[in-house]
């Protein structure tokens, strides 16, 4: 179960961190077709249409080609993020070391109070009879 675990955590950080989503699954349609258009107008194999919107060749290519700019935006794994978070923790089975802390009483207190009466001493109604 602890490895299943560390595993399971693992590959979600891992998963994570390729900054894939749900949308990007839905534009999966979109770089099929934009795909098959560069295949079309250019004789680009994937490879090549991967670099050119991915890749190396992307400055390149966007600045060749703006009319296509629209149809760029709309590819998967274009979206960036400005923030990171990461989620680190350790698990470490050293035993436990208890530091003993040192209590400090003051006895030198000039505090004095006497309670002017007490619980235990009961009124004589209800004391049991002394004769019998």
């Amino acid at each position: 179960m602890y490895r299943f675990t560390l595993i399971w955590l693992s590959s979600t950080i891992l998963f994570q961190s390729f900054n894939f989503g749900l949308v990007d699954v839905f534009r999966i349609d979109e770089l099929i077709e934009h795909r098959s258009f560069h295949f079309d107008e250019y004789g680009d194999n994937f490879i090549v249409f991967l670099s050119k919107h991915y890749g190396e060749l992307k400055q390149e290519h966007s600045k060749k080609h703006q009319e296509e700019k629209e149809d760029h935006q709309k590819l998967p794994f274009k979206h960036q993020l400005g923030a990171s978070s990461s989620l680190v923790f350790f698990l470490d089975q050293a035993p436990i070391q208890i530091l003993k802390i040192e209590v400090f009483l003051d006895r030198n207190s000039n505090f004095f109070y006497k309670e002017p009466y007490s619980l235990f001493e009961k009124p004589r109604v209800f004391q049991p009879p002394k004769l019998a």
